[in-house]
């Protein structure tokens, strides 16, 4: 019924593209083209299409093995095929995701390292997305070496042309979200081509038939922690893809997959909650090695871009860098720069003259550190040294040289990373959130709550928004009854205060309550909306009683750091105390022993010289020998 429904409403399709061998004078030179038509819609008659054997099963349908039979009157051919047959949804949903993937089949046309798409077509009710077959993947293709691994060289070369059709996707604005080595495909060529472009993106905004598969979009072992809950504590980019990316140089390296044995809830613990990395190998010449500690940052702002990944993987191919070396596993820590910023997150927007900026704060930071360039405008670039420009400020003759690492570009008033307020509140997402991108013409990115990507507007769309950062107090405001994600309260039933310990790139912040008494997995960290939240000062509380909650509150965040303090304190006094008594008992032992000692002489003495003793005693004891004046 629903083919039916859908292709009804769809118009007729021209034959798709095929291929077929060309005679070129040789019978054994022969030549592959591609034949196609400027056909207006993807759509694939299904009654063309005969399913054979499957050939795979993935996380979001099946893959089939199928003959794509095409007929134009002047010729009959008849094609093998790839057919990923999506999970069952909903009528309306089916509608939905056509419309998704006709706006991706256009994009996808004359693009080099994608697979070939054929069209879509709806068979038994399931979305089958018809593609080019290929013979075997990378992912195939280690499992037949002996270690299961590949060699740097393969590795590099295969690097370049999955970063390049990754890059090309995401010049059209294509996610793919699901980079691994199985979904890497090898052509005639031996070139890997993606052959899973952007399909979980169609599924983005649609519901699942699996509740598992709600709260992730992808393979949880490739996963980036934003792609886990997306409109919580997201949102995902394309920096998303540099983190599957990175997984996937990482096995083919290793042979070994990424968070291997641990099931879907443990990644998530591991990836999410305790915002561990994948290790990656020791000896990776330079370029790789950083890149892929880049891939790796747990905020997508601070990763390298498709465009970086590619420079550094040639960069690499162009050293002739030995393999040896780089065998075994370890793990790294990315470089920061003095500001906390990395070299990925500074170097997103390249600084031109005429740009208006200023001061760049500290990472995790409300305050500016200085204000060297309270508001400048870049007047050159040094071109001795690199990173270097030259401000013109206000009231200072000679222009600022600079570097540019500690300067941040200002647009229409806006900055990347400021708090920003739509003027129009949208129900279905947060009013506040941090800006992302700003071009020089005015269109903007924004991390919203609520939001699976990134929004897209206008910089006249919004309005600056009070700012936030770790370490701050937050309750939520008295208006607030029904609050986006729980949030605890005090025993008189008042909202507690809690620290904010984390911020999303969306503004998602991550609260502590430290008082809050937590028993077993339980956590004491919660999930907030800055719409809904007021920061809490000694200043914000009036009264007196109120000054003593807020000390109350303070109290329980800092009580374990004196509870520590409290316990090694009474450890090194009691340790004190113990000598002290010890050294005490052991000189009164040592004096009663001197004394038994002495009294011991002094017996013996005065049984010798009875006229030691008093007079009495020595009558009674010695009655002779007693001298007249002893008496």
């Amino acid at each position: 019924m629903a083919e039916k429904v859908i292709a009804a409403n769809l118009p007729t399709a021209e034959p798709a593209a095929f291929e077929y061998e060309l005679f070129e004078g040789d019978p054994d030179h022969l030549r592959t083209v591609v034949a196609t038509t400027n056909h207006s819609t993807p759509w694939i008659d299904p009654t063309t299409m005969k399913l054979r054997h499957r050939i795979g099963r993935g996380l979001f349908g099946d893959v089939w093995l199928a003959t794509h039979h095409q007929s134009n009157g002047d010729y009959e051919e008849h094609h093998e095929v790839a057919v990923k047959m999506l999970h069952t949804a909903k009528e309306d949903h089916v509608r939905a995701m056509l419309d998704k993937f006709e706006d991706l089949f256009t994009k996808c046309q004359g693009i080099e390292g994608v697979c070939w798409l054929h069209g879509v077509s709806v068979l038994n009710g399931k979305i089958c997305i018809i593609m080019k077959f290929y013979e075997g993947s990378v992912g195939d293709k280690m499992a037949h070496l002996k270690a299961g691994k590949l060699s740097l060289p393969e590795v590099l070369r295969y690097g370049v042309d999955l970063a390049q059709g990754v890059m090309e996707l995401h010049s059209k604005g294509i996610l793919v979200l699901n980079l691994k080595p199985c979904n890497f495909l090898l052509d005639e060529k031996d070139r890997a081509v993606l052959g899973d472009i952007g399909i979980p993106s169609l599924l983005l905004g649609i519901p699942l038939p699996s509740s598992d598969l709600t709260r992730r979009l992808g393979t949880p072992n490739y996963m980036a922690p934003e792609q886990w809950e997306p409109d919580e504590t997201g949102p995902i980019s394309f920096e998303t893809d540099s983190w599957g990316f990175g997984c996937s140089i990482v096995e083919m390296l290793t042979g070994l997959q990424p968070w291997f044995g641990m099931s879907v809830d443990e990644i998530y613990n591991s990836v999410v909650r305790r915002q561990e990395k994948p290790t990656i190998p020791i000896g990776l010449p330079p370029p790789v090695e950083n890149i892929l500690l880049g891939c790796f940052e747990y905020d997508f702002r601070s990763r390298p871009l498709m465009t970086d990944i590619l420079q550094a993987f040639k960069s690499a191919q162009n050293a002739d860098d030995s393999e040896a070396g780089w065998r075994e596993i370890g793990s790294r820590v990315g470089k920061t720069g003095s500001l906390g910023y990395t070299k990925w997150f500074l170097s997103k927007d390249q600084l031109q003259v005429g740009d208006a900026v200023r001061s760049r704060k500290p990472s995790k930071s409300c305050k500016l550190e200085n204000m060297d360039v309270p508001e400048g405008v870049i007047v050159g670039l040094d071109t001795d040294r690199d990173g270097f420009v030259l401000v013109r400020v206000h009231g200072i003759h000679d222009p600022l040289r600079i570097h540019v690492s500690k300067l941040e570009r200002v647009t229409h008033g806006l900055a990347a990373g400021d708090w920003v307020r739509l003027k129009e509140e949208d129900k279905k997402h947060s009013s506040v959130g941090i800006l992302h991108s700003i071009d020089r013409d005015g269109s903007i990115t924004v991390g919203f709550i609520g939001m699976e990507t990134l929004w897209k507007g206008s910089s006249s769309d919004l309005q600056m928004a009070e700012s936030y950062c770790v370490g701050q107090f937050v309750r939520l405001k008295a208006n607030v009854l029904t609050p986006r994600f729980k949030w605890p309260r005090k025993r008189e039933g008042t909202w507690a205060t809690g620290r904010i310990s984390w911020i999303s790139p969306n503004g998602c912040l991550i609260v502590k309550f430290p008082g809050l008494l937590t028993f077993g997995d339980e956590s004491s960290s919660f999930m907030a909306d800055p719409a809904e939240l007021e920061m809490v000062t000694f200043d914000t509380c009036p009264g007196i009683v109120k000054k003593y909650q807020h000390l109350e509150d303070f109290h329980w965040s800092v009580r374990p750091l004196v509870i520590a303090v409290g316990l090694f304190t009474a450890m090194k006094l009691g340790a004190f105390v113990g000598k002290k008594i010890g050294r005490s008992t052991a000189k009164k032992q040592h004096e009663k022993e001197n004394h038994s000692e002495r009294q011991q002489q002094v017996d013996v003495g005065a049984a010798s010289n009875p006229a030691w003793l008093p007079p009495p005693v020595a009558n009674m004891l010695f009655r002779e020998g007693v001298s007249a004046g002893a008496q």
